[in-house]
């Protein structure tokens, strides 16, 4: 009897413990759950702040105008324009992303040097607020990349022995190991705003695969910043996006094209 009494109790006992972990658990997810869903309307607030209209006593600005869709697609124009100016004023390269055109191009001083077809791409919500005044004006300011990750070399390195004198000498026939690695890359933006790109074409059996795991990987990363501010009880920041997908080559050659800080313009 004593026996069977124990066996209860150590049942029992674990059977709370496992209960005790379920509610843990629960609560945790809930509780990431939470602090994600503010972190959209918390990255809205600091672009509303930085970039929302500001208003003069002395001239008031009928607010209705903001939600003229003839203005806000004049807005949305001088946006990429504005910015595109501010681009061309520059001696470097830089970056133009035309969703609404579905191109994307590498120019210089205003003018294309390389262009090339987008053949999908998705964008975070903040960016489907196509009428949408604050995101309007923040593009209407280039954005200037911080921070790269990507599949292949940025500057490729060889290293070469030298010859001892001319008859040693032979021509450099060393391939490019891009031209068979998959090209994926992450640009992030000064302004938290991240530019996915990856390469259309799967040439290779596992290509498919080495882009899921190249996002992973870095999602990965992104998301253990955002544990360790939520269990800082801070509100996980927000990173908008916009995920392309275009020819290898041409990925390859905007990636390495592109310098260290270099700048985007976007046309929502």
């Amino acid at each position: 009897m004593e026996k069977n009494t124990e066996k209860e109790y150590v049942s029992y006992d674990h059977n709370t413990r496992i209960l005790i972990w379920v509610i843990i658990t629960i609560g945790i997810l809930l509780y990431y759950s939470v602090m994600t869903m503010l972190s959209p309307g918390r990255k809205y607030n600091e672009l509303k702040s930085e970039f929302g209209y500001k208003t003069d006593e002395k001239n008031p600005l009928d607010e209705r105008i903001f939600s003229d869709s003839a203005y806000l697609s004049m807005l949305k124009e001088k946006s990429f324009l504005q910015s595109r100016v501010a681009l061309a004023e520059s001696d470097s390269i830089y970056l133009t992303v035309n969703l609404k055109d579905s191109t994307i191009n590498l120019e210089i001083n205003g003018v294309s040097v390389h262009n090339t077809a987008i053949s999908r791409y998705s964008v975070s919500k903040l960016f489907k607020g196509e009428n949408n005044y604050v995101i309007l004006s923040m593009l209407g300011v280039p954005l200037t990349i911080s921070r790269n990750y990507a599949s292949i070399e940025k500057e490729p390195l060889m290293i070469k022995l030298a010859p001892k004198d001319t008859s040693e000498y032979e021509p450099d026939i060393i391939p490019d190991t891009a031209d068979f690695e998959p090209v994926n890359f992450i640009m992030e933006m000064e302004n938290g705003t991240r530019l996915f790109v990856y390469q259309e074409e799967k040439l290779k059996q596992g290509d498919g695969m080495r882009r899921f795991i190249f996002d992973m990987k870095h999602r990965i990363r992104f998301e253990a910043a955002g544990f360790r501010r939520i269990f800082t009880f801070r509100v996980p920041e927000y990173h908008p996006f916009i995920k392309l997908r275009i020819p290898r080559s041409d990925a390859k050659i905007i990636y390495r094209a592109l310098p260290g800080r270099g700048q985007v313009a976007v046309y929502s």
